[in-house]
This record gives structure tokens, C-alpha cells and sequence, in this order.
């Protein structure tokens, strides 16, 4: 596998990224990422044939992935100027998915062999950077323009920053720029505390570390900052139409657990 040099938080993007490439074989697929397939390819040839390679468990990454897709797309209609950040990006497509126009200056931040593997299983795109940063080392904002609205997308990686990290990011956003928005999701308390007992995040090494029962509350920490909205995960309406028969029954199942249609919850605020 080429992700021997990643470490900890960073091989978690292999089993969201082998739910991206499972989900295209759908007949219907929920994102239809066609370069998740080629990229899950390269990073582990051999993904689908090993136990339970195939499980569409996974889908309601996914969903949330459709959401922040979604989400993304409804800003830069608005704003085709803008600048994104497209933070803790992996091996993640979504500049391909959602094809910004040339007006739109596009930066994949993850850490530096996540980028250098990312150079290697997927191609360059022209108004594409790529940071190979720790996201908490705020230096990168150096980098990018100031001046233009921003969209901020973190999806998967708030869990695994500290509340004090979240916080200096999110303020030194609101303060760095004009306007924009921010998107990402977050756990409950509960999946905080509890992740050291998780067996995928124990398998690589690494756990939550932040977690909140009322996100909208996180729009306290800057005046300016103001939350919007959120979108449902384990018990998306997309997930539940699409996803095979199995699979909807599974989280149907899940979902009846205390707190767990509310484990992750997909935010966004504006400023």
C-alpha cells in the first residue's frame, strides 16, 4: 500500500476514500466520484478483495461528502470569485467533482506526504494549489489572497483538532477575510470521549480530540461569525434513498441508538 508513510489521523482517508469508490459501482451512486475509484486504486490495488472490502457501510461519509458538495456549489454560484480552502483535503476530489470555474483560486491543504501522495494519485489542476501544511500551523494563510470572499470546507478533520486549535482557526479566518463561509462537521461529546475505543480509529492510531453537543454555539467565539444551518448524516434523506437495501436497514437500526442520528453533525457558518 502507498500509504505506508502516512501516519496516525492521515490513513484515515483511506476508508472514507474506499466509500467514495464503492459508491460509484452503484447504479445510482450518491456522489458518483468517478476519480475516488482510480485514486483508491492506486493507493491500495488490491482494497475490494480483502474481508468486508466491498461493505457499503461506509456510505454515510458519503452523504456527508454529497452535503458538503452541495453546500459548496450554492457559494460559488453566488460568489464566482472566490477563494476556497479546502482544508484537511486527503485524496478527496471535490475540485474535480465540482468543476470551479477559472475565476475561482482553489487551495488542498493536508499534510506534506498526504499532498505528496495526493501529487501522485491524482492529476493537477490549473487554479489548484496545494499546501502541504499542519492545517494548526496558520503560516499557509500567508499564502492565499486576501481580499475576496471565502469558503472554508474541513470535512473530516474539526474531530481531530483541539478546541483551542478550532477556535484559532476559525477567528483568524473571520478576521483574515471580507466574508465568507465556513463548513465542516463535528462530533458529540460522547463520540469525543468514546473514540479512544473505536476500533477504526484505534486500528490507525489516533482519536478525537473535540467534540460538541451544540455547534451552532461555536458562533460565540467571533462577533462576526454567524451559524446557518446544518445537514443530517447517518440519517440523510439521500443516504436513506439510495444506499442499498442492507445498508438503509443498518442505519435505520443505528439510528434508533441514544444520540446517534446526532454523533456527527454538518455545519455551516457565514461572516
Amino acid at each position: 500500500m502507498e500509504d505506508a508513510e502516512l501516519a496516525g489521523v492521515q490513513k484515515t482517508l483511506s476508508p472514507v476514500l474506499r466509500a467514495k469508490a464503492l459508491d460509484n459501482r452503484l447504479p445510482d451512486p450518491i456522489l458518483g466520484d468517478v476519480w475516488a475509484e482510480r485514486a483508491m486504486r492506486g493507493l491500495d490495488p488490491d482494497y475490494d478483495k480483502r474481508p468486508f472490502g466491498t461493505s457499503q457501510l461506509g456510505l454515510a461519509a458519503v452523504a456527508r461528502a454529497k452535503a458538503h458538495d452541495d453546500w459548496a456549489r450554492e457559494f460559488l454560484a453566488e460568489h464566482p470569485d472566490a477563494v476556497v480552502l479546502h482544508l484537511g483535503c486527503g485524496l478527496d476530489a471535490r475540485v474535480f467533482r465540482l468543476d470551479p470555474p477559472g475565476t475561482v483560486d482553489w487551495y488542498d491543504l493536508d499534510y506534506p506526504a498526504t499532498i505528496a501522495l495526493r501529487r501522485r494519485l491524482l492529476p493537477p489542476r490549473e487554479h489548484c494549489t496545494l499546501i502541504g501544511s499542519n492545517v494548526t500551523d496558520l503560516a499557509w494563510l500567508d499564502d492565499v489572497p486576501h481580499d475576496r470572499p471565502v469558503l472554508v470546507i474541513a470535512e473530516g478533520l474539526v474531530p481531530y483538532l483541539t478546541e483551542a486549535d478550532l477556535r484559532r482557526l476559525l477567528t483568524t479566518v473571520v478576521e483574515t477575510f471580507p466574508s465568507g463561509r465556513i463548513q465542516f462537521d463535528t462530533v458529540s461529546v460522547w463520540a469525543w470521549r468514546t473514540s479512544k475505543w473505536d476500533p477504526t480509529l484505534r486500528k490507525y492510531g489516533t482519536r478525537f480530540r473535540c467534540g460538541f453537543d451544540d455547534p451552532a454555539a461555536l458562533a460565540g467565539w467571533d462577533p462576526r461569525l454567524e451559524f446557518v444551518d446544518e445537514a443530517p448524516m447517518n440519517d440523510s434523506p439521500v443516504l436513506m434513498a439510495k444506499a442499498p437495501a442492507n445498508i438503509r436497514r443498518a442505519y435505520r437500526v443505528l439510528n434508533l441508538l441514544p444520540g446517534m442520528k446526532r454523533s456527527t453533525r454538518i455545519v455551516r457558518f457565514r461572516f
